[in-house]
């Protein structure tokens, strides 16, 4: 776990591990804080994915290799909670045998085209960009992440996404991370032994309710939000783990 860079807190049990999607960091969940506080029983973990913020790059990114770095913080019992990639990643470490008892995937990108493969592939290939000004890398971050409008260039959270050197900026991110593909979906539901939710907010340009309804799992859409849901409306997407 020396790789990882993990937030933390509360007591207890159930573990509550809270999975961030591509290009954002474990601070993407800063907000969760006071309500996990209030109506979370047990702890939770927050890490940077390998490859994000604080967290040590892989030769490769694979849905499973991710997972494979995780897997030490799991215990017996721990929900997972993750958005797009980190959902699949959640779904990832129930197929490969960790002991989780319940994934919820929130704003999984299920359905992916060549072209968009393609793409992905381009902007893992492509060299680190610098920035001359903190404000400037925060921007790309935000955009990367899909957090634009949803927080400011100055928000203490974007702060870990960002490298500072020599008077310059970059993200945090590995550009290789967006080469991980598209997850088989069927395989991991069908290996996993926990109990799955697949979650989408309504205005999701990323997914259906079609698309997240065809494994036979439940499906659950919040009305009036988008693809990062969780940083629209913590309180709200808290009510998934009832």
């Amino acid at each position: 776990m020396d790789d990882l860079r993990v937030l933390s807190g509360g007591n207890g049990e159930p573990l509550l591990l809270l999975l961030h999607g591509l290009g954002a960091t474990g601070d993407v969940w800063a907000g969760w804080q006071p309500f996990l506080a209030e109506r979370w029983p047990g702890r939770w973990m927050a890490p940077d994915l390998p490859g994000h913020g604080g967290s040590a790059p892989l030769l490769e990114y694979t849905f499973d290799g991710l997972a494979a770095q995780l897997r030490p913080l799991v215990e017996p019992g721990t929900v997972v909670l993750g958005h797009s990639l980190g959902g699949v990643v959640g779904l990832a470490l129930a197929a490969a045998g960790a002991p989780v008892a319940k994934v919820v995937g929130l704003g999984i990108k299920v359905a992916w085209t060549d072209e968009e493969l393609t793409k992905a592939q381009a902007l893992a290939e492509r060299p680190v960009a610098w920035f001359d000004s903190r404000d400037e890398a925060a921007a790309r971050y935000l955009r990367v992440s899909g957090l634009t409008g949803l927080l400011k260039t100055d928000d203490p959270a974007i702060t870990p996404g960002l490298v500072q050197q020599d008077g310059r900026w970059r993200l945090a991110l590995d550009p290789r991370a967006f080469a991980v593909g598209a997850p088989d979906m069927a395989d991991l539901i069908n290996r996993s032994p926990a109990t799955v939710t697949l979650v989408r907010g309504e205005n999701d340009p990323m997914n259906s309710d079609e698309q997240l309804g065809q494994w036979g799992v439940p499906v659950v859409t919040l009305p009036g939000l988008g693809h990062n849901s969780h940083v629209e409306s913590p309180e709200r997407c808290l009510t998934l783990l009832a």
